[in-house]
């Protein structure tokens, strides 16, 4: 026997079909649903204002804390070389020249070798060696920087003021580059270890660029009768230039902004000389060295002015690859899109 419907005090109690109770769970499932991916777009949308707005900070505080020297000295602080704090006379053309000195070596050194590596654990070493070199290539970049300052200082200098520079000075002592006193400390020495600390990163992201080219145009190229050099030259580096363009360029921005090795083995003494022998400094090893001892205000304000300064320099480098890697990017989409 079926059971009775239920009764209220006004009559009978209708009961909920089953039809009613699955469109009710439909509609709760799916306001719930939009409210945790509006949830999860929010938390996002913060993640990236929180990362743009990180940067707008750092830039206006700059800005706050340099105006003292900016007022007082203008554009000429990036041009004077007078560094004279006891008669508050500041100028970062020393350090600007020291900073772009070093990253440039380090990047003529460390591009053919990072690139040169990738080419060869890409299209060159056996399989059973290409793991362990690569790993090993890739713990460079773990290593803290104080551990090269130390190496370099203890290692490397002896090697580069009783080798290295007494042979260049020897071979290339016609050129102003490799002039002077061997003292070991100095612009080359702070440039050798630079190239090791970014060698890692030219490296990784360039092997990383060449592995994505297709397979279908190395074999295409070998078909028609390539050797293994025009394949790598016409369509490994070729198709993955940009890339290896981005991966320099990130390797010269690790190389600006370096302090702590660099401080130890560089000489830390202000001066424009052509020699790569003579003793620099850098805008980061300075503010590090000099920011503790800065006991009045137009001192404090000038080292954080060079801050600026290479705030500036990082910005309008990485500005200017992103632009440069993109025309490059295009023009590689056109070429392999006429082919």
């Amino acid at each position: 026997m079926r059971d009775a419907p239920e009764t209220t005090l006004t009559g009978f109690k209708p009961r909920s079909t089953s039809l009613e109770r699955t469109d009710q769970h439909s509609f709760w499932r799916l306001t719930s649903r939009f409210s945790a991916d509006r949830l999860f777009e929010w938390i996002l949308t913060a993640f990236a204002v929180m990362s743009a707005l990180t940067v707008v900070i750092i830039a206006v505080e700059l800005w706050r804390g340099s105006s003292a020297s900016r007022h007082a000295f203008g554009w000429g602080f990036i041009t004077s070389s007078a560094w004279d704090p006891v008669n508050s006379l500041f100028g970062a053309a020393p350090y600007i020249y020291g900073t772009l000195v070093t990253s440039a070596v380090a990047l003529l050194l460390a591009g053919p070798i990072g690139v040169g590596t990738a080419v060869f654990l890409t299209e060159l070493a056996p399989n059973w060696l290409r793991s362990p070199v690569g790993f090993l290539v890739e713990m460079l970049a773990a290593i803290p920087s104080v551990i090269y300052g130390l190496w370099a200082l203890f290692a490397l200098v002896p090697i580069v003021r009783h080798t290295i520079e007494p042979t260049l000075n020897r071979w290339f002592g016609f050129l102003p580059f490799f002039q002077g006193p061997a003292y070991g400390v100095g612009l080359l020495s702070a440039s050798l270890v630079l190239t090791i600390m970014i060698l890692p990163t030219v490296t990784s992201i360039s092997r990383a660029v060449l592995e994505r080219t297709p397979d279908d145009q190395r074999l295409g190229a070998y078909a028609l009768g390539a050797t293994r050099w025009e394949v790598i030259r016409n369509v490994s580096l070729r198709h993955a230039r940009s890339g290896i363009l981005g991966a320099l360029i990130l390797g010269l921005g690790r190389a600006l902004g370096e302090t702590m090795a660099i401080t130890m083995v560089i000489g830390n003494r202000g001066g424009i000389n052509s020699s790569l022998f003579s003793l620099g400094d850098t805008m980061a090893s300075v503010i590090a060295n000099q920011f503790s001892e800065a006991t009045d205000n137009l001192y404090t304000s000038a080292l954080v002015e060079i801050g600026l300064v290479l705030f500036a320099v990082t910005v309008l480098l990485n500005v200017g690859a992103r632009l440069l890697v993109g025309r490059i990017g295009d023009q590689t989409s056109k070429s392999g899109g006429q082919a």
